[in-house]
């Protein structure tokens, strides 16, 4: 089947679905959920997946952006996390999304504040992460090995480090997402090739294991869905659907920073937290050139937001241990946006900073699966251990998971002609449509193989080709409505693309926006 969501789809399988009992109902349109219609629909299952928002609404466009092997749970002792967490980087870094998953360098600062003693369990650590990598089989030429660099080196690729005191840095390599949403998206587009009806804006009244009362947010109207299993991935809300669970939502903030506010950062930075011997505040450039600074790890109690606010005490603190290693202190007023996601742990006592992240499976007495816990790096996973137990409960005829070798839209060979990465983490520099240069790396980047399309269509209009904010063109805007699924200006500006973590950007792109909508 075609892999391209639009509106007209969205019409038709929401007036097929009422007639139909599907095998498996997936309600939330996050990765996990994607994941799951995904898994489900790849094993030739009837699959409808629904969501009251859009794709990648909640806390799945809100991480790190990082794709990363689990080196903070083997200090843990948390050795099965860990190991796979290094597993599934693996699987997308070689095999099903190489255009949007890279290796990416970061470096640890090692100034003064960092004692030789703390350095050295570091640099243990990270070695122990090399033989995460081993075990995992992902090839050193994706995930290079970590180094010690010399202080000359370290500049070289973060210039605005303090360089008084400075000894040098530990290098190490990561997977780093272009970005998380456009994940969530491929993941989902790649379900409905396999033949998952994908529905947004379809909110979940009441679910049971036998389906649910669905109200369509746009036509208004209520009605049902029947299926023989039901999979709960509403992350951080999921026990609004499924009473019982209690849930310990953790909230992760993070800064975005103009690009000319950190020049010179080509590397990640890893900055101890004062007081905490493992955990690091990250500092992750961007594609756009923006670079993201977080992460908290606070509590929330309460209501859960649709949309988590950003208290001034998150600022302060990501601030605070941004600037003790910087030659130039960040000032509040250099911030040009925030945002926070919410993290669906499973209550315990403790911090949650020290939660595990291992996700859970829990059934309700009719048969709903629910799933919460894990992280974006383990989505896939997640997705294939929920749909086991469906098929297991609902006894439905259905084989193995097929995901790990499944490529997602876009997907192009990791070491082919249009390769995504080398032993550099950096680019071919050729686009998939052949051309060479920057925009055709970013297209590449963003949108695999399909990158040749969007660039035919930038020769339709002369607006199309016309970049905006971040450098987004009109036709990657055309391209969200007529493929991904975009049905409004928040879809194109907040997930689509990620203009609107910038407010100002936002309100600089909304006529092409418009523009895109009604073209």
């Amino acid at each position: 089947m075609n892999s391209s969501l639009n509106a007209a789809r969205r019409e038709r399988e929401l007036a097929e679905v009422r007639d139909l009992v599907v095998d498996v109902l997936v309600v939330g349109l996050g990765a996990t959920g994607a994941g799951a219609a995904l898994d489900a629909a790849s094993r030739g299952l009837s699959v409808a997946a629904i969501d009251a928002h859009d794709m990648a609404f909640g806390t799945s466009r809100w991480s790190s952006k990082m794709i990363h092997g689990g080196l903070r749970y083997l200090a843990k002792g948390q050795i099965g996390v860990a190991y796979e967490s290094a597993v599934e980087r693996g699987h997308l870094l070689g095999r099903t999304a190489p255009h949007l998953v890279r290796a990416h360098p970061y470096l640890l600062p090692l100034v003064p504040e960092v004692s030789r003693r703390h350095a050295a369990l570091v640099m243990t650590g990270y070695r122990a992460g090399e033989g995460l990598r081993v075990a995992a089989r992902t090839p050193r030429h994706l995930l290079p090995g970590p180094s010690r660099i010399s202080a000359a080196q370290a500049l070289a690729l973060a210039s605005p480090l303090a360089s008084r005191g400075l000894r040098g840095a530990l290098l190490s390599w990561d997977g780093r997402l272009a970005d998380d949403a456009r994940l969530v998206v491929a993941v989902a587009r790649t379900a409905a090739a396999q033949g998952a009806r994908i529905l947004t804006r379809c909110r979940a009244l009441e679910l049971s294991g036998e389906g649910a009362l669905v109200r369509d947010e746009l036509g208004g109207d209520t009605f049902t869905i029947r299926a023989r299993t039901v999979v709960n991935a509403t992350g951080v809300w999921a026990a609004g659907l499924h009473p019982g669970i209690r849930l310990r939502p953790s909230r992760g903030t993070h800064l975005v920073l103009r690009p000319e506010t950190l020049p010179g950062l080509a590397a990640g930075l890893h900055v101890p937290i004062p007081g905490e011997s493992n955990r690091f505040a990250l500092v992750l450039p961007q594609p756009d050139g923006r670079v993201h600074v977080g992460l908290t790890d606070e509590p929330v109690d309460g209501p859960v937001p649709d949309v988590p606010p950003v208290p001034e005490e998150d600022v302060t603190f990501l601030l605070a241990v941004l600037n003790s290693v910087l030659e130039e202190p960040v000032r509040r007023e250099d911030v040009a946006g925030t945002y926070a996601g919410l993290r669906p742990l499973l209550a315990a006592d403790g911090r949650t900073a020290d939660l595990s992240r291992r996700h859970a499976l829990l059934t309700t007495p009719d048969g709903m699966v629910t799933i919460v816990g894990g992280k974006l790096t383990t989505y896939r996973r997640m997705a294939e251990d929920a749909v086991d137990r469906a098929v297991s409960l609902g006894r439905l005829d259905a084989g193995r998971s097929r995901t790990t070798e499944l490529p997602l839209v876009g997907a192009v060979p990791a070491d082919g002609p249009e390769g995504a990465s080398g032993a550099n983490g950096g680019k071919s520099g050729k686009g998939a449509d052949g051309e060479r240069g920057r925009e055709g790396d970013r297209l590449l980047e963003r949108y695999g193989s399909e990158a040749g399309a969007v660039r035919a269509l930038m020769a339709e209009d002369p607006w199309l080709a016309e970049p905006g904010p971040t450098g987004v063109t009109g036709a990657e805007l055309v391209w969200a409505v007529r493929h991904e699924g975009a049905l409004d200006v928040d879809d194109l500006l907040d997930r689509r693309t990620r203009i609107g973590l910038v407010p100002q950007d936002r309100t600089a792109a909304l006529p092409l926006a418009h523009a895109a909508l009604a073209y």
